[in-house]
């Protein structure tokens, strides 16, 4: 079964910057996957925050646009999210998500939140 696990969440204050880690294990041909970085918060849906493909281009929610950094790293099968310039309202449980054709596998998350 395919792992994925998020790091690097925790407290930070507005204008701050983190950086999320995913490490994905048990997973073939990592490189394969298109890897996404998600966030909910508390009475939202899900939503995407930015993605990677198999080819490392990238896409952002205009949220994260020129604050967030999606890059990934196929011998380490690692994804990362530099988050800058944090905002209160980017304040959720942040998702790292790996896809390749009808196969989706989602990590358990980690907290992110931004103080005023």
């Amino acid at each position: 079964q395919v792992q994925l696990v998020e790091s690097g969440g925790g407290l930070v204050q507005a204008g701050g910057s983190l950086r999320l880690s995913c490490a994905a294990s048990r997973i073939f041909h990592f490189s394969i996957y298109a890897m996404g970085w998600y966030r909910q918060a508390p009475g939202k849906q899900r939503e995407l925050v930015a993605h990677i493909t198999s080819g490392g281009s990238t896409n952002y929610a205009d949220s994260g646009k020129g604050r967030f950094t999606i890059s990934r790293d196929n011998a380490q099968k690692m994804v990362y999210l530099q988050m800058n310039s944090l905002k209160p309202e980017d304040t959720a449980v942040y998702y790292c998500a790996a896809s390749y054709d009808e196969y989706n596998y989602w990590g358990q998350g980690t907290q992110v939140t931004v103080s005023s």
